[in-house]
């Protein structure tokens, strides 16, 4: 989808479990690139309707977080540094629902790179968040099986808050600069 949409676009996803830096880092990388950032849908429905994500939340989640990037594309940026996508939506259905979901499996996964934020940060309390402890750990399971059912292998970003946004930067300036035109 993005490929025929906005070739000259590089599209960075960011996973990982919550409170690992991939809301203000990525914003911070999207700005400092001269990109634009997709915030998580999710997250604006959690705090707007809620956090009961039934199946058919999840489902819309999804559909309505892939109709902002389509209108963001459309725009054919240089850079979409994008705050999870439908992978994450499919292992939030896993964690939270025991298994697969055959319709957000059918949902492709669209960015040209994944960067997969590791664990090793606090976790943050606010609201919304509902993964901390034990379930940290199977919520980052739960994103591995995703990742693997779609033959995905991810860039892993890790380290203190620093280091973290030292390698996202280095990663996209890199992917940048092997994109732009060569003069003659």
């Amino acid at each position: 989808m993005a490929k025929g949409i906005a070739a000259m676009t590089l599209h960075i996803c960011l996973l990982g479990v919550e409170s690992t830096g991939k809301t203000t880092l990525g914003a911070r990388a999207a700005q400092r690139l001269g990109g634009c950032f997709l915030p998580e849908y999710g997250r604006d429905y959690a705090e707007t309707i809620g956090t009961d994500f039934t199946p058919e939340a999840l489902r819309s989640i999804a559909r309505i977080h892939e109709q902002r990037r389509r209108r963001l594309l459309a725009a054919r940026p240089r850079l979409l540094v994008e705050d999870t996508d439908v992978v994450m939506t499919a292992a939030w259905f896993r964690m939270l629902h025991g298994h697969a979901d055959p319709a957000l499996s059918k949902m492709p996964a669209a960015a040209d790179a994944y960067l997969l934020f590791a664990a090793g940060t606090p976790f943050v309390k606010d609201g919304t968040r509902q993964f901390d402890g034990p379930q940290r750990l199977a919520f980052a399971a739960a994103i591995a099986a995703e990742l693997a059912a779609r033959h995905i292998t991810p860039v892993l970003i890790g380290g203190s808050w620093r280091e973290r946004e030292a390698a996202l930067t280095a990663f996209i300036t890199a992917r940048l600069d092997s994109r732009a035109p060569t003069g003659s």
